[in-house]
């Protein structure tokens, strides 16, 4: 083992500090780091980040020396409690090949308020949406003060990598004011269940991200599909403001494998080296959709998305002579 490098950093129980041993099991390191200056675990990470230096080689030997408790006596919180900005890359993918060229670069704000972890409920609130949805996700935490990063320095800012599901409450009105009302819920942003370090990823722009719902593979594709790379989404972002350490950078999703998200659903993602993100969806509505895709809709010559089929905001589904198909009146 030796040599290792122990890099993937976790919250647990009420919000211990620990890492993962390379048997996978969870030291606590709060000892460690017990000088790190903070008010609480939303910036005892934070500060953790911008002094790593100075703590790596002490949170490695005891993560080495150390038996550690398995991850199942545990309960996981999100890494990152309550980071400072949550920027999230917009229609980043090419879908597999079938946009003929990339989407204007473009970004948007979560709430702070939307983190969850692993083993937490996602809960869909009582609003008009036509859809829900939860998007595979690669997000990067940077690791220092970050304005005006050019491409070819953007992974100096870098501190590591978290799964990340951002959850869209599509088709609200006015349409062109929907990002802040779709994205910024509470429960909307799960993360974890750990913060892997950069220099344990030797690849970012070439992984495989996968979802399940309900133990069924929706989404499948790989970081190398990105429109805009990470380096130039963190130059584009930090162009618009400052980022922290700690805050969260989301690089968007392959939009084909998106469905709907219901009430009693298991959700899980997987971006290659992350471990597993698992959380819940709880809807008091109790709506439904139909199980399907975007692309299962597309390949059905549908342009719209799944309809709403039954409880509170359903929709009829019509088709006009021509036999292209459209959304009807809510019922």
């Amino acid at each position: 083992m030796q040599g290792k490098r122990i890099v993937k950093l976790l919250y647990f129980n009420d919000f211990q500090l620990g890492v993962l041993n390379a048997a996978g099991r969870v030291v606590n390191i709060m000892d460690v780091v017990r000088d790190v200056p903070r008010t609480g675990p939303h910036n005892l990470i934070t500060g953790l980040i911008e002094r790593w230096d100075s703590y790596r080689r002490a949170i490695e030997d005891m993560a080495r020396s150390s038996t550690g408790v398995s991850l199942a006596d545990l309960r996981i919180r999100p890494p990152l409690p309550r980071p400072v900005n949550i920027d999230c890359m917009a229609v980043n993918y090419m879908e597999d090949g079938t946009r003929a060229e990339p989407a204007p670069i473009n970004a948007f704000h979560k709430s702070p308020n939307c983190i969850i972890g692993t083993g937490e409920t996602m809960v869909l609130p009582d609003l008009p949406a036509t859809i829900f949805e939860g998007e595979a996700e690669i997000a990067v935490v940077i690791g220092k003060h970050a304005s005006h990063v050019s491409q070819a320095d953007a992974f100096n800012y870098v501190f590591g990598y978290v799964n990340f599901i951002d959850g869209s409450a599509r088709g609200l009105l006015p349409a062109n004011q929907s990002f802040y009302q779709a994205k910024s819920r509470d429960t909307f942003a799960p993360i974890g269940p750990f913060l892997v370090t950069a220099d344990e990823v030797a690849s970012p722009q070439d992984l495989a991200i996968r979802l399940w719902v309900n133990g069924t593979l929706m989404q499948n594709f790989r970081t190398s599909d990105m429109a805009h790379s990470i380096a130039r989404s963190i130059e584009f972002v930090s162009a618009q403001h400052a980022l922290e350490p700690g805050d969260i950078l989301a690089t968007g999703t392959n939009h084909r494998g998106l469905n709907p998200l219901m009430d009693g659903d298991v959700v899980e993602l997987e971006c290659e080296g992350m471990g597993r993100l698992t959380i819940h969806v709880r809807d008091d509505l109790k709506r439904v959709w139909k199980r399907e895709t975007r692309l299962d809709r597309q390949n059905q010559g549908f342009s719209t998305q799944t309809p709403q089929i039954a409880g509170k905001y359903a929709v009829a589904e019509t088709e006009t002579i021509t036999g292209t198909r459209t959304m009807g009146a809510r019922t």
